[in-house]
């Protein structure tokens, strides 16, 4: 049997070698390599898959969040409202832009914010409204669709509207997910997503995407996308960044587009199968997926004790894991001057200790997933 792969880049590879050969020598041959025709056609491939207006394809997942923010013109003075059990990058780009992030817990069964931690925390914060004495105003929410399941929308969106502030949906783990019948990316005010090469839908290199409806938000970050332009390049209107898609990376993701609904069926597949056999291991706790929701499985995690030791035991027995994320952002070093305690994030604490990623991807066969669950049981 060959080596389990945590995920598999390979096999997807050799399925659609030939169309990446021939896109990647369509893009040499017309050497447009800035901004050239792949680059608009996948930005409507994506807008339709998703079902928005507008798609603004982006250098990386950070640079879709960082021109968002950037859209609303958020910065010094600003708070903007996310989890602490995410990727860094979520909570960077609010500090990047001089604002501050605001934590809040997480639901302890989908790993998304929590509604009603977040409602307790707008509320508070609008009481207090200072932290480490700067005074702050509520901008905005960066909810996170953390392992390919989206959070609770309706809830999140009624309560930014309350209090007048955007939201914008982290979809860089979750894009091809669905929330109550509409797709990922397609859920707040605006959402980001990345193409990194291990995302369930990634390029070969850095990329990202940004999805709204809202037109002149579009137009305004198409503007930041290259160094706030207006007219042309040498008209600056606004400050801005170079964020711009390769054109070879854009070609390599319309090959990819075209198999990635028979890929995210693969991942449901592998996922139930997971979860089937799973449920008879003593003390693991699979994941929760909400009815009306459906996952893009960007991982499949699971809640154990002693995690770190069946880390290891199943390293020794050739399994490969993974762990998102096991310091939540609070603990992070960039953050201690907000002046968090333990204990004052108990869910994404007590989560961070215990999640524990199996090997996740669309061409994990039955054979090698019943492997990885009979070493799982054995050790435990």
């Amino acid at each position: 049997m060959s080596k389990i792969q945590f995920t598999d880049l390979h096999a997807q590879q050799k399925r659609i070698r030939p169309q990446i050969d021939a896109a990647i020598k369509k893009v040499l041959d017309h050497g447009q390599y800035i901004m050239g025709p792949e680059v608009a056609e996948l930005e409507g491939r994506l807008a339709e898959f998703v079902g928005v207006k507008h798609c603004i394809s982006v250098a990386s997942g950070t640079d879709a969040l960082l021109m968002a923010l950037m859209a609303y013109d958020v910065g010094p003075g600003d708070a903007v409202f996310t989890t602490p059990f995410t990727f860094v990058a979520t909570g960077e780009v609010i500090s990047l832009l001089g604002a501050t992030p605001v934590f809040v817990d997480i639901d302890p069964r989908t790993f998304s914010i929590d509604p009603q931690k977040l409602e307790e925390s707008i509320i508070n914060f609008d009481q207090r409204s200072t932290i480490n004495g700067q005074s702050l105003t509520p901008k905005g929410v960066i909810p996170v669709d953390l392992f390919g399941l989206p959070a609770d929308y309706d809830a999140i969106n009624e309560l930014a509207k309350k209090h007048d502030m955007f939201v914008l949906e982290d979809a860089a783990q979750g894009f091809g997910g669905v929330y109550k019948g509409r797709r990922a990316a397609s859920l707040a005010d605006v959402a980001t997503t990345s193409f990194f090469p291990a995302k369930p839908l990634g390029c070969y290199g850095d990329g990202g995407a940004i999805f709204t409806d809202d037109d002149e938000l579009a137009d305004i970050l198409c503007s930041i996308r290259v160094h706030g332009k207006g007219t042309d390049k040498y008209d600056n209107v606004r400050i801005g960044i170079n964020g711009r898609l390769d054109t070879i990376q854009a070609a390599i993701l319309l090959q990819k587009i075209d198999i990635f609904p028979s890929e995210l069926e693969a991942r449901q597949r592998v996922a139930q199968t997971y979860s089937k056999l799973l449920q008879v291991v003593p003390s693991v706790l699979t994941p929760v997926i909400p009815d009306s929701y459906a996952s893009a499985w960007a991982q499949y995690s699971i809640l154990i004790q002693d995690r770190d030791g069946l880390q290891k035991k199943l390293k020794d027995a050739s399994v490969p894991t993974g762990i998102y994320y096991s310091k939540p952002l609070h603990f992070q070093a960039a953050y201690l001057e907000i002046g968090h305690s333990p204990g004052d994030f108990p869910v994404s604490e007590s989560v961070s200790a215990r999640i524990l990623s199996l090997p996740m991807h669309p061409y994990l066969d039955d054979i090698t997933i019943n492997l990885i669950v009979e070493q799982v049981n054995k050790l435990l």
